[in-house]
């Protein structure tokens, strides 16, 4: 079983807060609920779930032991009832693979219209400490790493034809109360997204912790 360190362990130097992207778009939505945060473009292993959770779960821990100090990993997904989930956790593979306006197009010649999509997220945080067990949702430590910290969100909509320039993603096929994430401006996203959501949540119970000390990574 893994060791993990108490709080009584902690130091009085404040690591900064890494999100684990390459995606410029994720950190900006980031900021506008934590200010001192940095990306970070390390490249960990992915694993196969059929769930989000435990994706997110695998690659804070990995990341964390790669990198040391307190880190946030996310894995979204776009899920769509009447294709039985698809493109689901599989979201990112499918959109490098198909492309999102193939999955738009399969959506409205196969299922009947309006096509009911939810975007989901799930943000995961590590720091090598106990801490992430006061999160009302986390994994224990065990063989495989430390505690982590676990935040999901979620939106509901539906899937359009492609509207809008901004955003990225699945986001120009994506519509909630008649217009595409990529027709809003970056704030009105954020406020309306499922990663917004999860972000929110995060910043909430992050600014509750003693972030005047990390424990030892």
């Amino acid at each position: 079983m893994t060791t993990v360190p108490s709080r009584s362990w902690w130091s009085e130097v404040t690591p900064s807060l890494r999100y684990v992207t390459t995606n410029e778009g994720k950190l900006t939505e980031a900021r506008a609920y934590l200010d001192a945060i940095e990306s970070e473009a390390y490249d960990y292993v992915e694993i196969q779930a059929d769930d989000l959770e435990p994706i997110a779960v695998a690659g804070a821990r990995a990341s964390h032991a790669a990198l040391g100090g307190p880190v946030v990993v996310d894995d979204a997904g776009l899920f769509i009832p009447g294709l039985g989930g698809f493109p689901g956790p599989y979201t990112a593979y499918v959109d490098d693979t198909i492309g999102v306006e193939a999955v738009g197009r399969l959506a409205r010649s196969t299922v009947e219209e309006p096509v009911a999509a939810a975007f989901r997220c799930v943000l995961a945080y590590c720091d090598g400490t106990d801490a992430p067990l006061s999160a009302p949702t986390h994994a224990a430590a065990d063989a495989d790493g430390p505690p982590v910290a676990v935040f999901a969100g979620e939106v509901t909509g539906e899937i359009v034809p492609p509207r809008g320039d901004g955003g990225f993603g699945y986001d120009p096929i994506f519509a909630v109360d008649g217009q595409t994430f990529a027709e809003l401006t970056p704030d009105q996203k954020n406020a309306r997204s499922h990663r917004g959501r999860a972000l929110a949540t995060f910043a909430r119970w992050y600014a509750a912790q003693d972030t005047s000390a990390s424990g030892p990574g």
